[in-house]
Order: structure tokens, then sequence, then C-alpha cells
């Protein structure tokens, strides 16, 4: 085979350029992943606009497995030929994070404490194929793996990790089933995917809430199961979950916007007595307000949720695989590998209008 290959590499603000690497050697417990597709995350974006030290971008990633060492294949369960999907974490396997299921909280995990993580770590650090935006990516001996069918869509495959995290927060964290009422606040990508994992939980009744500008997204959630959608700057947000839930309000509520704080004053007004309200989304800045009493007269339960487990991202594998849900519909945006500049843009709204899910394919032709 080709022992080159090409990758798009973030080397300043906003820009990308095509590098050239020789492709790493293969150890008895390491492996060597081909690309099919990688969808493009918010944390992409958000590095794509920082300075920094160049990296390859990268990391809800779909792929075929291209050289394995026999440790690593025994280790993994796969062999050469097989279809995985990648998560970005690359535990340490023996802190009491990673011993007890909470690998994404190892340090090992983090770049910010000199961790590595794919997506995210320099291209200085060997052998550099740190991120999907590649050809071919390196598979490190602690890479955490996940068997995909051959038979889902590609597309539908680049989803896996953004609804592992709709499982995690609804099903593992929340506690989505059947007579719950679930209320969402935001129509992004995360909050789409917990739309799915909601309902196939069984929850009753899921509430969508955005602005106008997102009332694609709003119909869309819909189309993915939503019972009700909110546009918050026509409504009154909570006046409508107290008329759509006879008055009870919702059982779990979770605020996956990403800036300002209002949501976060309205995810607790809209929830009930013995609720369990979760923050799914960075805000970068303080709250001068809050009031902690409606907190202790609801009894409410609030949670800062981050990132998947092993168990989500299996949960996530079986319902993409199962068909149960038209998720290619989510599917806005697809880009060759040379068109990665523009499918950071897009994603981060500037490039193409109407992002949602937006995948670079390195075996796509540009256009």
């Amino acid at each position: 085979m080709n022992k080159k290959t090409i990758a798009a590499v973030a080397t300043a603000v906003k820009t990308t350029e095509l590098r050239q690497f020789d492709l790493p050697v293969i150890t008895d417990d390491s492996g060597l992943l081909r690309i099919e597709t990688v969808g493009v995350c918010g944390t992409d974006v958000s590095y794509y606009k920082k300075s920094q030290s160049p990296r390859i971008l990268g990391h809800h990633i779909v792929g075929f497995i291209e050289k394995i060492g026999e440790t690593a294949a025994a280790r993994w369960g796969v062999q050469e030929g097989d279809r995985v999907a990648l998560e970005e974490y690359i535990p340490c396997g023996q802190c009491s994070f990673c011993r007890t299921g909470m690998y994404r909280s190892c340090k090992t995990t983090d770049p910010r404490a000199g961790g590595i993580r794919y997506g995210a770590t320099p291209i200085e650090i060997n052998p550099s194929l740190w991120g999907g935006f590649s050809e071919y990516m390196y598979l490190h001996p602690n890479s955490v793996l996940h068997p995909m069918p051959r038979h889902v869509p590609a597309a539908e495959a680049a989803l896996t990790l953004p609804l592992a995290n709709g499982f995690e927060w609804m099903s593992l964290q929340g506690g989505a089933a059947p007579g719950k009422t679930v209320v969402i606040q935001g129509p992004g990508q995360q909050g789409l995917a917990c739309t799915l994992a909601a309902k196939a939980a069984g929850a009753s009744c899921v509430i969508v809430t955005g602005r106008t500008t997102s009332m694609k997204r709003l119909e869309l959630s819909k189309r993915l199961g939503a019972d009700h959608i909110v546009n918050i700057q026509t409504e009154d947000l909570e006046s409508r979950v107290r008329e759509i839930t006879g008055g009870k309000m919702a059982d779990i509520v979770i605020d996956v916007t990403s800036g300002g704080t209002e949501p976060v004053q309205s995810s607790i007004a809209v929830a009930g007595r013995g609720a369990t309200v979760m923050f799914g989304a960075y805000k970068y800045m303080k709250m001068p307000e809050f009031d902690i009493d409606m907190i202790v007269t609801k009894t409410l339960q609030l949670k800062g949720v981050r990132g998947h487990s092993y168990q989500s991202v299996k949960m996530a594998v079986e319902c993409i695989a199962s068909g149960m849900f038209p998720l290619g519909i989510m599917n806005s945006h697809d880009y060759a590998l040379e068109e990665t500049d523009m499918a950071l843009k897009t994603a981060g709204g500037e490039g193409e209008p109407s992002p949602l899910l937006v995948t670079v394919s390195p075996g796509k032709a540009a256009r």
C-alpha cells in the first residue's frame, strides 16, 4: 500500500491546508484506520477558530481497519477490513476514573493537561495522525473502538458519538422512560440527539425549544419524534409547558444551548417537583443572579453532563443499526477532504446555509 497519507491540518485561525505524512509503523498492539467519514463537531469548529499549534481535527470517526497488530486485534475483537466507530478518548485504563467507567474524565484524555485525544492533539506528537480529517489515522493501543454494521449508511454512522451523548444524558443520567416528560432546550445536533434518545427510551412527551432562527431544526425534531416544539421568541415557555403537561411540568430538562444564561433560568422554571435538570453546554460566563431557593422548593437535582460512556456508545450503535429513526435527514452537507475548510466554515455558520450534521468523507471527490 501507499506509505504516505494526506490530511487536512489546521494551521492558523480559520485555516487548514493539505499536508502529506508518512504512515506509521504498526506494532503488535496498535493499528491503522482508513477513514470513511467524519462528522464535524462544534469542538472542531472552536479549535478551527483558535490560534494554536497545527493539528488534524475531526473526532466523530467511522472507518475500516487497514492494518492491525495481533495483540491489538485480540484486545479490540476486530480484524483487518472490519468497520468501526471510534471514540475520541485515549484513556490510560489504570486510574480511578478509568476503573470506574468514567474514562472520559481520565487526565490522559485532556490535551490541556498534556494528554492525547483524537481530533485535538498537535501533529508534533508522533505519529501526527491523531485526527479524522485524513485518509488514514493511527490507532493508539488504548483506543476505544465499536464495531459498526456495514448496512448502516456512512452519514448515519457519523452520528454515533452525538447520539451516544443523547443516550448518556437522557437514559443513563436523566432517567428518561415511559411516563416521563422531557424538555430539551436547543435543537442543534446535541438537542436532536437527546430527542432521539428520549423517544428511544420511551419518554411519553418530548418538548424541544428554540428560536425563530432555528425553526427548520425545530421542525426536524418533530420528524425525529418530538411531540411538541416551542419557539421561545413567540411563546412563553413556562406557560406552554404548563399547558402541555396539565400543570405537572417536566420530569427531565436539559439545556444544550450554546450561549447566554437565560435558558438556565427557564430550565429551572419549567422543571416539576423532584425533576432532574441537566446542563450540557458551556456558557463561558457567570450568572449574576440565581434563585437557589427554587432548587430547594422544587427539590430539584441539578447535573452537569459531558461526553459519553462505553455503554452509551454501544446503545447509540444499536439504535442506528436498528433503523428505528430516519437519521439520514440530519446529514445536511458532505464534503471531500480537500473541502475541509468549507466543512468547518459551514458547521460554524459561516459557509453554506442551513447546516446540521456536516461530514467530511476522504474518499469523496471534490466538487
